[in-house]
């Protein structure tokens, strides 16, 4: 038995769609977007229209943008020698928010996961490949997540681009900033030894 009317509960089925987003927050949603004035829905509607037509991939980096290169790879300011591989373009805006890394990017958009379906040939790793292949590049780090598709993808892209002589790296990871020896697990406390540093 349906408790809205049609129209509301397809709006309901479309935001419970969304990650992350369980039959109440949609709810909650559907809702808000009924009190929108018509110009404020109208408006909501053609972001969502405008963002689907618009942005595309940077032919370059494979990150998102507006249309021709990315903001980062249009950058004389920038590194281009360097590249740091991700998973995700949310990984990008992560990494800029730390505002310590200087060099390029390259998004894979997603990881090898047998699991899931997806393979090599999946991801955007041939563009990179053929980034590296140019011959312009001194460094590639791995900045995939560390869990068993992230560490299985870099170990990949590693071995495709051992014959290219180029630096490949992985972030370092070990006990956060703020955590306690006790509570890490022992793969973390090996991997916090072994990224060591001096002082």
């Amino acid at each position: 038995m349906e408790y809205f009317p049609a129209p509301l509960e397809k709006l309901v089925e479309q935001f419970a769609r969304l990650p992350g987003i369980g039959g109440k927050s949609a709810q909650r949603l559907a809702f808000h977007v009924l009190s929108l004035s018509d110009q404020d829905a109208r408006e909501f509607a053609e972001a969502i229209l405008d963002a689907k037509s618009s942005v595309t991939c940077c032919p370059v980096c494979q990150n998102l943008t507006a249309g021709g290169l990315c903001s980062i790879c249009a950058s004389p300011k920038r590194d281009a020698g360097t590249i740091c591989v991700v998973a995700d373009p949310r990984d990008v805006a992560a990494m800029e928010r730390a505002r310590e890394y200087g060099g390029s990017y390259h998004v894979l958009h997603g990881v090898i996961s047998p699991m899931n379906h997806v393979g090599p040939d999946d991801l955007e790793i041939k563009s990179l490949v053929q980034r590296v292949s140019q011959g312009d590049i001194q460094e590639v780090i791995m900045a995939t997540n560390p869990d068993t598709e992230g560490e299985a993808t870099a170990m990949y892209i590693a071995r495709l681009l051992k014959p290219f002589q180029v630096r490949v790296t992985r972030l370092a990871y070990g006990i956060p900033v703020g955590g306690h020896l006790e509570f890490a697990d022992d793969a973390t406390l090996v991997r916090a030894l072994e990224g060591r540093r001096e002082l």
